[in-house]
C-alpha cells in the first residue's frame, strides 16, 4: 500500500457556500466546495488525522477512511477541533484509544473543552490518550509509524502548530513563521500551507504572503489551503505557476 496525503478539507471557518447559501466570487463547481480544514496522513496501517473539522463525519466516510489511530492538533479553535466526538466509533471498533498530539497550550484546551474524551465523566469510557509534543515525535500503531516535527507558527494573538514529516510540512493557520521555525522549510517535497484571501489579514497568510513564502523557500510543490469564498479554484489554477495549485477537497499525493 503506498503512503497517502489527503486533503480532505480546504475551506476557511466557514467553508463554502457558507450556511446561507453565500459563496462570494466562486464559479458553481464541485472543487469550490469546500468543507473546513482537516488532512490526513495514511501510512500502510497507521491512519493519522491533522485536526478534527465540523465537517469531519462527511469527509471521513467520502473519503472512505476505515480507522483512526492518532489525531494531531494544529491549534484548539473551533473549525479544528469541534468534529472530535464524531471519532468516538472507532474507540468503539477497536477498543484502543486515539493518541491525540499537540502542543501544551492546545492539549490543556482540549482537555477542558472536550473532558468526556480524555477522563471518565457520567459513567462513559474515555476516547483518547493526550500528548503534549514540542519538536520531534513519533507517531505509531503496531506495525507502522512517523517521525514528525512540531513547529511554532503564529496565528493572530495566539500560537500554533505547523507538521512537518518525509519533507513534507503542513500549515493550515497562520501570519507569520518565526525564524527558528522557518528554518525546518527548506528542502521540501510539499508544502501545505494557509492562503485565506485576497486582502490582509491578522491572523492568516493571505495569497500575496503564501507565494512571498513559497518563493522564500521554494518547496517542489506548493498547495494553497484553507480558501475563502473571494478565491475561485479555477481563477487560481490559471494564475498560479505550475508548482503551486490551489487545494480542493480529496486533493491526495503518494509519499
Amino acid at each position: 500500500m503506498k503512503n497517502k496525503f489527503t486533503i480532505l478539507g480546504c475551506g476557511s471557518s466557514l467553508g463554502s457556500p457558507w450556511i446561507t447559501n453565500y459563496r462570494g466570487s466562486l464559479k458553481k463547481d464541485k472543487k469550490n466546495n469546500r468543507t473546513r480544514c482537516c488532512a490526513h496522513i495514511q501510512a500502510g496501517n497507521l491512519s493519522i488525522l491533522i485536526d478534527t473539522s465540523p465537517d469531519l463525519k462527511n469527509q471521513i466516510l467520502k473519503n472512505k477512511i476505515k480507522s483512526v489511530d492518532a489525531v494531531m492538533y494544529t491549534h484548539d479553535h473551533a473549525d479544528q477541533t469541534s468534529g472530535i466526538f464524531e471519532l468516538r466509533p472507532f474507540f468503539w471498533k477497536k477498543k484502543n484509544k486515539i493518541q491525540v498530539y499537540g502542543s501544551k497550550r492546545t492539549i490543556k484546551s482540549l482537555i477542558n473543552s472536550y473532558t468526556y474524551c480524555f477522563k471518565s465523566r457520567f459513567g462513559y469510557k474515555p476516547i483518547m490518550s493526550a500528548n503534549s509534543v514540542k519538536d520531534n515525535f513519533k507517531v505509531k500503531n503496531k506495525n507502522n509509524f512517523i517521525q514528525f516535527k512540531e513547529f511554532e507558527v503564529k496565528h493572530g494573538l495566539i500560537n500554533a502548530s505547523g507538521f512537518l514529516f518525509n519533507n513534507i510540512a503542513y500549515i493550515s493557520d497562520c501570519n507569520k513563521i518565526p525564524r527558528q521555525s522557518l528554518k525546518n522549510l527548506f528542502n521540501l517535497e510539499y508544502l501545505i500551507i494557509d492562503c485565506l484571501r485576497k486582502k490582509k489579514h491578522q491572523s492568516h497568510f493571505n495569497y500575496d504572503d503564501a507565494l512571498e513564502l513559497i518563493d522564500f523557500i521554494k518547496p517542489k510543490k506548493a498547495i494553497l489551503t484553507n480558501l475563502h469564498v473571494d478565491l475561485d479554484y479555477f481563477k487560481l489554477k490559471k494564475k498560479l505557476p505550475k508548482n503551486i495549485v490551489p487545494a480542493f477537497d480529496g486533493l491526495s499525493f503518494n509519499f
